[in-house]
């Protein structure tokens, strides 16, 4: 992180970005002589690379649990329509709300609304005779994400040239904007729910043997179904309220996590957390840097290191056959 925050149009030397985040977190150390700067370290450059932390951490903390919920390996935040109901309300804002509140929302809280809408359309489909059907919850998810995205493209029809850059840097993934006023929030929610996941490692080691497995353990399997795929919605619409849509890293991280060392939930959900938050302030540095001084979504990254790893997954595992 504090490579990434040195990194930009403007170099910073690593000693003076230590010292001045040092100074800023702890009080401690010389005053920072150059206002300058302090100003592109603490104010635009800092705030942007632990977001994208944050980001990447929920992304793949979802992914991790979700493939697990629905035993589908293939299972992340896009394929259950959670990432294009929160693109769906913070589109409308942007269009329809011309960039300012839409009946008292914001592009944050829309796009967390619709999320928790999008999650809870999931749950509600993916019941057969009151209990979740993984099966049913994935092809549910896949309706409804459908469903949504086209009132997306709907909505997108209906916008200006200027709304519609946005709408497209914002549907891509972008962490430019952050403001330190976006963080507490989100390491909140990111911090809590990646923490109880975790002391709930033991039950979700029992999905992974089938439900009957862990229905003889004494798992209630309807209940802790419901009870993740409301935190994994929470989670998600959390920081793609912040950040916008980004594929693939709840696809891709966890599963190399898995590849290294192995699927016991209390080990892997930590350990995702964190590979999730190093890979996307990687891909927020390559997209600042690769066609400077312009700017890539960072959508438009993952998705050129998800894709191949996305087919990879497909050939090797013999268990979709």
């Amino acid at each position: 992180m504090i490579v990434a925050i040195s990194i930009g149009a403007v170099n910073v030397p690593l000693g003076d970005v230590w010292s001045i985040v040092l100074h800023h977190v702890t009080g401690a150390g010389p005053v920072p002589s150059d206002p300058a700067l302090d100003q592109i370290v603490w104010n635009f450059r800092t705030p942007r690379v632990v977001l994208a932390a944050l980001v990447g951490a929920g992304l793949a903390v979802t992914g991790a649990v979700l493939q697990t919920v629905v035993a589908n390996p293939l299972a992340d935040p896009v394929v259950l329509g959670f990432s294009y109901g929160a693109t769906l309300g913070a589109v409308l804002v942007i269009t329809l709300g011309g960039g300012a509140a839409l009946a008292g929302l914001g592009v944050s809280a829309a796009a967390f609304l619709g999320a928790i809408v999008a999650g809870a359309l999931v749950f509600a489909l993916g019941q057969r005779r009151g209990r979740l059907a993984p099966t049913r919850l994935v092809l549910a998810g896949v309706a409804v994400g459908y469903v949504l995205l086209s009132a997306t493209s709907f909505v997108q029809l209906q916008a200006t040239p200027n709304e519609l850059r946005t709408v497209m840097f914002w549907m891509l993934g972008s962490v430019a904007g952050a403001q330190w006023d976006q963080i507490p929030t989100v390491t909140a929610v990111v911090l809590a729910t990646t923490v109880l996941l975790t002391l709930l490692g033991r039950h979700l080691n029992t999905l992974l043997a089938g439900d009957e497995s862990a229905t003889a353990l004494g798992v209630d399997v309807n209940r802790l179904r419901a009870l993740l795929l409301a935190l994994s919605a929470l989670l998600t619409g959390t920081v793609v309220a912040v950040a916008g849509g980004i594929g693939f890293v709840g696809l891709m991280i966890p599963h190399l996590v898995r590849l290294t060392l192995g699927a016991d939930h209390r080990r892997l959900l930590p350990l995702t957390a964190l590979s999730g938050a190093f890979y996307l302030v990687l891909v927020d540095l390559l997209s600042r840097t690769l066609t400077r001084p312009n700017e890539l979504p960072l959508g438009i990254i993952t998705a050129f290191l998800g894709a191949p790893f996305f087919l990879w997954l497909l050939r090797r595992n013999k268990g979709l056959d």
